[in-house]
C-alpha cells in the first residue's frame, strides 16, 4: 500500500472529513468491488475499527497511525480466503472509496 490517497481540500480540518467520509460511506454486495480486489485496491478494516477513522487517517496521509493498525492486523489488504468467503455468502459490506483505495468492512448482524 505505498500508493498515496489523492488530497482532499477537507483534509485540515478531521471532523470535516470524517463527515464527508461518513455521507460516503454505503453498504454493497462485495461482488461489485471484485475488480478493485483484482487490483490489488481493497483494503479490510476489520469488525471494532472504525471505518471512518481509518479512511480519515489514509486520506490525512497519517502513515504512523495506518501502520499501528496494519501491524495490530485490524487494517490489511483483504486477504484471498476472506474474498471467496464473501463471494460464496454474497455479503454486503461497508464501502468507502479513499482513492486509490477501497476499504471495505463486513457488515455485522
Amino acid at each position: 500500500m505505498t500508493d498515496k490517497p489523492d488530497p482532499a481540500p477537507e483534509s485540515d480540518d478531521p471532523q470535516l472529513l470524517a463527515a464527508k467520509l461518513a455521507g460516503e460511506t454505503a453498504k454493497i454486495p462485495w461482488s461489485q468491488l471484485q475488480r478493485f480486489f483484482a487490483q490489488g485496491r481493497a483494503v479490510e478494516v476489520r469488525a471494532g475499527t472504525d471505518l471512518i477513522a481509518v479512511g480519515t487517517a489514509m486520506s490525512r496521509d497519517e502513515t504512523d497511525r495506518i501502520e499501528t493498525w496494519m501491524a495490530e492486523g485490524r487494517v490489511r489488504p483483504v486477504p484471498d480466503d476472506q474474498a471467496k468467503r464473501w463471494v460464496s455468502e454474497d455479503a454486503l459490506v461497508w464501502a468507502l472509496v479513499v482513492r486509490p483505495w477501497v476499504l471495505v468492512q463486513a457488515v455485522s448482524g
